[in-house]
């Protein structure tokens, strides 16, 4: 796709190369990159919105806080719905995944910038961490009942341990698919744009066709960034639903 000499060299996948902010070729364990850049800012948006944004807590809110509320009362609902009652207790740590990935996508979109969930090593600790907080809570909760998870009573006795196994094997898939999902999309998303924008850039006054490709699929990638945060909440919350009710 890039010629060498005299033609032009697109690469989409430049974008996602980690680097360290203070020089240097090396990426180490406490190496200061531009993932921990665009993180910090996604933490500092988050909380503009949330905790600076709504700081007045007046009777008519301002647009800011008018935000924090939707957000908070969208999230809330869902946690409700999904999880259940029980499952409003957890709702800080759920709400914290959804405005942190929520706000992650949507500063990746900003020119120049670096979107952190693109990344499977970002997306695989919020997935293993959801995880590992469901697995502990229903044994927790529930002890070895927590078990009866993978037991199907509703089905015929002959086909239970078959439908355990597969339910197993289901279970430990959950965290792989969970950053998967919402890593690949993001990374997709992103090389497309680039792909098209280096057309747009090449082409010069003719690029008009590309520029538009890069509009529709922008606009496109905005919406895969709120689906995506949805999507990984809205597991989130079945997970944690069948913690707290392994039986249902």
């Amino acid at each position: 796709m890039a010629e060498e000499s005299g033609g032009f060299a697109i690469h989409p996948m430049d974008q996602f190369i980690v680097r360290p902010l203070l020089g240097g070729d090396t990426v180490g364990m406490f190496t200061i990159t531009n993932v921990t850049l665009w993180m910090t800012l996604t933490v500092i948006a988050v909380s503009l919105v949330l905790v600076v944004g709504s700081r007045g807590r007046a009777l008519v809110p301002t647009r800011s806080q008018s935000i924090a509320e939707v957000l908070y009362s969208f999230v809330y609902k869902m946690v409700e719905d999904v999880a259940g009652h029980d499952g409003v207790k957890y709702f800080p740590y759920i709400m914290t995944l959804f405005m942190f990935i929520l706000f992650s996508n949507l500063l990746g979109l900003l020119p120049w910038s670096f979107t952190t969930t693109s990344h499977i090593a970002v997306t695989a600790v919020l997935a293993a961490a959801v995880f590992i907080t469901v697995t502990v809570l229903g044994f927790v909760l529930h002890g070895a009942s927590f078990l009866k998870l993978f037991w199907i009573t509703s089905a015929p006795l002959a086909l239970r341990p078959i439908l355990a196994l597969i339910e197993v094997i289901s279970y430990f898939v959950r965290p792989l698919s969970h950053s998967i999902r919402l890593a690949g999309n993001m990374m997709a998303g992103h090389a497309v744009v680039k792909v098209f924008a280096g057309f747009a850039g090449a082409l010069g006054l003719f690029g008009v066709l590309p520029i538009l490709a890069v509009t529709a699929v922008y606009g496109l990638e905005l919406l895969v960034s709120v689906i995506q945060a949805y999507v990984f909440t809205i597991l989130t919350c079945v997970y944690l639903r069948d913690a707290l009710h392994p039986h249902h």
